[in-house]
This record gives C-alpha cells, structure tokens and sequence, in this order.
C-alpha cells in the first residue's frame, strides 16, 4: 500500500509535457495570396438596398417561377449618371436580375399586394438581352413603396435628360442650316472676277457706239 501510494505521488509530481515549448516552427504547405475581386459596381454609387424576393413570369409554362432571394440595388454610374438594378442571391452571389432602369420604364404595384410589384425589361442577368416580366416581394409596404418612388423618380429624370438632349440637338441643327443658308445667300449675291469683267467690256462697247453715232 506504500509503495502504491509513493508511485501516485511521483506521478502527481512528475511535469506535464503537454504545453511544453519545443521550438519547432511548422511552415505552411501552402501560401495564399491576395487576390483582387471585382464585382463590376467600383463605378457605381448604390442609391437604394433593400432585401427582397425576385420573380420572374414563366410565358411557356404561364406562371410565376421564383429567381431568387437576396438584395436589390440601384447602381448609379460615376460618370455617365445611367442607374442599373442589380440583384444576386444571397447565398451563391448569383445575379438574377440586371439592367438598365430606362425613361419607359414603370413599376405598379402586384395585384393589390402592397407589399410586391411588377415592371417589365430587358435583362442581362443570363448574358443575353432577354424581356422579362419581373415581380419583386418585399418584407414591408415601406420598403415596396420606397423601390416604387426611386424607380419612378429616376424613370422621370432620365427621360427629362434625354428631352433636353434632343432639344439642344435639334437647336445645334437648324442653328447650322440657317447659318448655311445664309452663307448660301451672300454667295449668290456675290460677283465673281469674270462677271465684273464682262459687265465693264459691255459698257465700253456701248460708250464706243454712242460716240460714233453722234459724231455721224
């Protein structure tokens, strides 16, 4: 029994080895590096982002068929000022919706569903243009309301800029047709050096034939 004891003893004060620093360094078998992702928004500001569902209307199969679940985004360009809606689906980032929010573009509301609404467009979330009927659920009236404003807003906004445009550039062109017209105008008013000559050799004949008939 005393020897049993002692041996417990021992055990109790031999050291544990178990956080013991040996020195080693383990270097990894693999180095990663950095890699830029892009998305394809760097020269967009988002000016709305909300969380909703995408559908998309099924013409062939004359139905509803869901396209995902995520975030909707209105992208503004930096540079050009054109608005784009995004969507991708939350888990696999996939895009199920892209494309330009257009001057004919409008959104109503699905149906009597406060919470939903309903656009049409051109859509490149497959990477062809394809026309689509879409429908978008939200998770509140306040945030439907808010996709329906922005998208009307910049609807109306994109077609003043494109009336202005056409405005100015039909100003620019009957500017250049009155300003050709006139050029038009003096050239034809104009003398050239031949006509002026012929015009003074005439005169000088007719002068000679009056001198000679009045000294006969």
């Amino acid at each position: 029994m005393a020897s049993t004891e002692g041996d417990h003893r021992e055990e109790e004060e031999a050291p544990h080895n178990e956080d013991e620093d040996t020195g080693a360094q383990v270097a990894p078998i693999v180095k990663l590096e950095e890699v830029a992702v892009t998305t394809g928004e760097e020269d967009e500001d988002p000016i709305l982002d909300l969380k909703s569902k995408l559908y998309r209307f099924d013409k062939e199969g004359n139905q509803w068929k869901e396209r995902g679940a995520g975030t909707v985004k209105l992208l503004k360009h930096k540079q050009t000022g054109k608005v784009r809606l995004v969507m991708r689906q939350s888990k696999t980032l996939k895009i199920c919706a892209n494309h330009f929010v257009l001057p004919t573009m409008s959104v109503q509301e699905h149906g009597g569903n406060d919470k939903s609404c309903v656009w049409h467009a051109t859509d490149f979330a497959d990477g062809e243009l394809k026309d689509e009927l879409f429908c978008i659920r939200f998770g509140s009236v306040e945030n439907c309301k808010a996709f329906m404003e922005m998208i009307t807003e910049i609807a109306e906004s994109q077609k003043a800029t494109e009336e202005n445009k056409e405005a100015t550039s039909t100003a620019d062109l009957l500017e250049k047709l009155s300003v050709e017209e006139k050029k038009t105008e003096d050239k034809a008013g104009e003398e050239t050096p031949a006509a002026k000559e012929k015009e003074s050799k005439t005169e000088d004949a007719e002068k000679e034939v009056e001198e000679s008939a009045s000294s006969t």
